[in-house]
């Protein structure tokens, strides 16, 4: 079968979680191919309809697999190639793309969500699916700390906590994080942002804990890469976040204040080991190679019945 993936690319790159997707989908056998995006709302989008028509004809996909939902609406905009779209959060929680996503889930051939809440809020009844994103558990998995800090060259004796994104994202509410870490003496926040993939998996095995205080998520991959290394985490009841961390040991959920943040962050400090967070990924099959023979699954369904 011959997957054309469509999806942006106005960060400079395809989506780690994206192309991470398209690799374990190649591994099971599948031709893959990527037609990336570049513009900003629907009418940037739009603006690409050439270039993905282009990539059609050139390809012949039997299948488009759209990541987010205005992807999905320029992939729409044919209608010989069945469509299915990925909403991985952003597309349904902003107020202004939402109404879009609502019509791209009419007019494709299937849906699939990252999230419970997600599916919930689009009200569908039929053709969709519920599959988050899976992780490389060859890549994320647990190595020696002071390993990991020495070659990342950070400090061997301080409390560190890595921020679930960057500090400047006002999505992932970054006041919140600081006021609560200004809370405990003596810590280090660190902020996700300029690592290569490899990097981001030294820093999950070299930090205390991860905290997360976004105000949306759809099913955050630095969550499942995390529970993937066994390493703490401290997170607001965000996305489904609250189902993948469940009742593990070292894994905290708190509330959007910043005394509780911290007295959870304390707790996890108080813990003071790795959690077993890497056997619940594996249970619930979050791992990429799991994940990707179940989005072939629907491929081969939606092909069927075309």
């Amino acid at each position: 079968m011959k997957v054309l993936i469509v999806c942006s690319r106005n960060s400079g790159q395809i989506a780690p979680f994206i192309q991470e997707q398209g690799a374990a989908l190649s591994a099971l056998g599948l031709k893959v191919e990527y037609c990336t995006i570049e513009g900003k709302g629907f009418w940037g989008y739009l603006k690409n309809r050439k270039h993905l028509l282009h990539s059609i004809t050139e390809f012949k996909p039997n299948l488009i697999h759209a990541h987010y939902g205005l992807s999905g609406l320029l992939a729409n905009l044919q209608r010989e190639i069945p469509v299915v779209t990925t909403y991985h959060g952003s597309d349904i929680n902003t107020p202004k793309v939402y109404p879009l996503s609502r019509i791209n889930m009419m007019l494709s051939a299937h849906n699939i969500f990252v999230s419970e809440r997600n599916l919930l809020k689009s009200g569908l009844k039929e053709k969709y699916s519920l599959i988050p994103c899976g992780i490389d558990i060859g890549l994320f998995k647990p190595m020696d700390k002071e390993v990991a800090r020495q070659m990342l060259n950070l400090d061997k004796e301080k409390k560190l906590i890595l921020f679930a994104g960057s500090l400047t994202n006002y999505v992932k509410n970054p006041h919140l994080a600081k006021t609560a870490v200004a809370l405990l003496p003596g810590v280090v926040l660190l902020e996700l942002k300029g690592y290569i993939r490899e990097q981001v998996a030294l820093l999950l095995n070299a930090v205390d804990v991860v905290l997360m205080t976004s105000f949306t998520e759809g099913s955050p991959q630095i969550i499942k890469e995390a529970m993937a290394c066994n390493c703490p985490i401290v997170s607001v009841a965000v996305g489904d976040v609250p189902n993948v961390i469940a009742d593990t040991v070292g894994c905290y959920l708190s509330d959007y204040q910043d005394a509780d943040i911290a007295a959870k962050l304390q707790q996890a400090f108080d813990f003071g080991k790795r959690t077993e967070g890497r056997a619940r990924i594996i249970k619930l099959g979050l791992d990429s190679e799991t994940v990707a023979m179940r989005v072939q699954e629907v491929y081969e369904e939606v092909v069927s019945d075309k």
